[in-house]
């Protein structure tokens, strides 16, 4: 298999692995697996998150399903017409994305929700290729920095050169990044990231889209 295809069965970060392993014994019922993208795989529109939530992917083996920050981004998707259904709550329900596409940076739950560099670079081809796999045209939406940063190194590209902000717009050739703050609990309870914001930057994705 080509090691930058995901693979379900990944066990190439040993802290990972073992976290996983130690909370499948204690949540034996849940998915506990490196967390597959969900979407279309020639979807124009792809968001990148951090990595799976501890009670929410991890546990549904669905990105953003389950927990706080699926929330606001299934809403937001159904309204913008990405998403049939406003909520997320398994992964063998009826939602189905349209022209879009939702991953991680890091696929594989980590200890505090927090993945070391080290993590994030062995991941990084399975980045990599979602990227290159996208159709011409195509609109990335990276929340939070760290999702931002994985991107831009997944292509090869200068950090230097496109500076992670709310709402900024980057030409990176084939594709076009947008971010936004990450829809966490903490980022919506502090209002660091409002609906109004969040839908703002849909908005622009759509705009980007239609060119």
């Amino acid at each position: 298999m080509d090691s930058s295809v995901f693979d379900e069965n990944c066990r190439a970060c040993p802290r990972l692995a073992v976290f996983l392993d130690d909370v499948n014994e204690r949540y034996p019922d849940y998915y506990c697996k490196p967390v597959p993208p969900f979407g279309d795989s020639q979807s124009q529109f792809l968001i990148v998150g951090l990595a799976p939530g501890m009670h929410g992917a991890n546990r549904t083996g669905r990105p953003f399903t389950g927990d706080h920050a699926g929330i606001l981004l299934y809403e937001t998707l159904h309204k913008f017409g990405f998403s049939s259904h406003r909520e997320s709550i398994a992964a063998d329900d009826d939602l189905r994305l349209t022209n879009c596409r939702i991953t991680n940076a890091v696929k594989c739950l980590p200890p505090d929700n927090k993945p070391v560099g080290a993590e994030i670079n062995t991941c990084n081809s399975f980045l990599g290729y979602e990227l290159q796999s996208l159709p011409e045209s195509s609109v990335v939406l990276a929340l939070g920095g760290i999702a931002h940063r994985a991107i831009i190194k997944a292509l090869a590209m200068r950090q230097s050169d496109f500076k992670f902000t709310h709402a900024a717009v980057h030409d990176l050739g084939n594709v076009t990044l947008l971010d936004s703050y990450h829809c966490s609990r903490y980022n919506t309870n502090t209002r660091r990231l409002t609906t109004e914001m969040f839908e703002g930057v849909f908005a622009q994705a759509l705009e980007l889209l239609d060119k």
